[in-house]
Parts: structure tokens; sequence; C-alpha cells
């Protein structure tokens, strides 16, 4: 989970594509949309963003097709230059710095997964995981080394010397997992890598995420269009629409507060039982009798409980801090779908 350190910082970042797009940013009147720039010839891949990733935390940016979320992170790692704005990586303005400084960063704290594996068919697992060791001039020995500790992390252990034509579809991702962890990024991008999967493969692919994260704690933006992948794996999401960010913050809250009529209807169909848990329901400084309830348990979780114990309200701890009380009523609002 992340603390107050933002790793990445994005402020009033533009990316518009087209001929001169800086010149026509500087005399672009305001409140021009994304259809009223594209009517101007020029498309804007990102409008006006501004967010922060802390450290440690996984932030989840989605939209439909087009929204601009793959091409927001790739700003962040500059493979996009920005038309306006600033991004600042550990506080230093990545779009001050020569070539030969932008990568060394991308080497020593980005990794990067794309939906296409990109895996060399000629080498082997290891030898693939211990390419960019091999690109950083890294010794045989010390990379290989380096390349089985990841191997054995993402599960792959015994299939080290296989070619990528002889693994499945999930042990491919897991190979591009390790080779991206490889490198011991501090900053780890993965733009749909589970998309190409089937539904049984990206859900086993998302729990070994999930199991990769509560090790290694990277600070993570995790870029897709799956709303339930989202829930499954976001501290925060980021919901994207025409390069603009029309909301971001916790599941509980898009799903309970949606800022506008867009996210509201992005989340409709959502069951937001399974996504709302009692940390957000209690009210601070508030309190109730009897036996608490954890924060970390979602309504759904409590259903049985809601309908059988007669109390009105309940005293919500988690990690043995005392959040206040939650009511019944408003978790039944959320369990029925009437909130």
């Amino acid at each position: 989970m992340a603390n107050d350190a933002p790793v990445i910082s994005c402020s009033n970042v533009w990316k518009v594509f087209g001929n001169n797009p800086e010149a026509y940013l500087r005399s672009m009147p305001e409140g021009r949309s994304f259809d009223d720039i594209r009517a101007d010839g020029f498309i804007a891949g990102v409008r006006d963003v501004s967010l922060e990733v802390h450290k440690g935390e996984m932030l989840v940016i989605m939209g439909l097709s087009g929204s601009g979320k793959s091409t927001l992170v790739r700003c962040f790692s500059r493979l996009h230059e920005i038309t306006a704005g600033t991004i600042t990586v550990d506080g230093t303005d990545i779009g001050s710095l020569p070539e030969r400084d932008l990568i060394e960063l991308r080497r020593s704290k980005m990794g990067m997964v794309f939906q296409s594996f990109g895996l060399l068919p000629h080498r082997t697992v290891l030898e693939n995981v211990a390419f960019p060791l091999e690109m950083r001039g890294q010794d045989r020995h010390t990379r290989r080394d380096r390349a089985m500790e990841v191997v054995k992390l993402v599960g792959l252990e015994g299939r080290e010397d296989y070619f990528p034509r002889e693994l499945s579809g999930g042990q491919q991702q897991r190979v591009g997992i390790a080779r991206s962890l490889a490198i011991e990024p501090d900053i780890w991008f993965l733009d749909e890598p589970f998309s190409a999967l089937d539904p049984l493969i990206r859900r086993e692919m998302q729990d070994e995420f999930l199991r990769l994260q509560g090790m290694l704690g990277k600070t993570i933006v995790f870029i897709t269009h799956d709303f339930d992948e989202a829930l499954r794996l976001a501290d925060r999401i980021a919901i994207m629409k025409d390069g603009a960010v029309e909301q971001i913050d916790t599941p509980d809250q898009i799903v309970l507060n949606p800022a506008t009529e867009y996210v509201r209807r992005f989340t409709e169909d959502i069951d937001k039982a399974r996504v709302v848990h009692a940390r957000v329901l209690a009210e601070a400084g508030t309190t109730a009798e009897g036996e608490a309830i954890d924060g970390s348990a979602s309504v759904h979780d409590l259903a049985k409980l809601l309908i059988t114990d007669p109390r009105e309200a309940f005293p919500v701890v988690e990690n043995g801090q005392a959040l206040g009380a939650m009511q019944k009523s408003q978790a039944l609002e959320v369990l029925l779908g009437q909130r």
C-alpha cells in the first residue's frame, strides 16, 4: 500500500499529435473539447492531466480504446515527448534529462511489460530473462544468477531451458514479467499485460501478480480496460475519456461516488457490495456496541451478519485501530443496490 511520497508527479500534462502542436496549444482558446481539437486538425492523446503515483501504490489506469491511457503511461517514461506540462520521477523533471540520463533512468528504475510478450524466440527462458542485464553489460555469471532468481520467483523453475514456443501463453507472460523484474525496478509499468490470455489463465496471472506485489512492494502503473481486473488489483483507479482523467480515487469511492456521468455509466453494472468495504462506511468518531467487524470486509462478506444481527450499527476496526461505526441501513442500501 502507498505512503505519502510521490514517485511520479504529473502536472497539467498535454500530449497533442499534429503539425507543430506546441504552437497550437499556446494559441488554443480555453475550454476546447477533444472533438474541437480534432476539428482543428489535431489529436489530444492526453489533455491537461495532473496526478501523483505514490511509493508502493498500484494505480490502475483504465478507459475504453482510444481514451489515452497507454499514451499517458508512455509519457511517464518519456517514450512519448509531452507537448506541455511537467512529469517528475523521484523529484527529477524527466523532460529536462539528456538522452543518456533518460536511458539510464529507464534501465535502473523502470520495468515495462506490454500486451505483446516480445520474447526472443531463439533464446531460452533464462536467456530472455537475462537479456536486459546483458544490455547493461553485466557479466554472464552475475546475470544468469539474477535471472534464475526471478525465474523461480514467477514459478518457472524447471522451465529455464525451454524456448518460448514450448510455453503456454500464461507461461510466456510470466517470462515477460520476470524479464522486467530482473533489473529490480522501483517503478513498474504494465500495459494490458493479461488481455491476450483466456479468462482462466488471466485470473491465475492476476493471482500471481498480487502475490509478487505483496512480496516486492513495487510502485506500479497498470493499464486495463477490464473494470473487474481494476477492482481486484488497484489501490486507486484513474478513469480516462478522450485523453482526460474523469476521476481518480479508490475503487470504493469510484463506485459509491462517481464524479461524472461517464464514470457513473462506466460503473453502473458493478456489484457494489463486492467492492465497498466496511472501512469506507465507518463514520469516524461514532461508536457501537458488541463485537467489531473488520474494516477490510466487503459488504458482500458481511451479508449474513447484516441480515441476522439485530444491531443497527457495528464497530469497525482494522489493524487494531478503531475506525468508527458502520450503520446497518447504509450497508443494506449497498447490498440491495439502492446506493
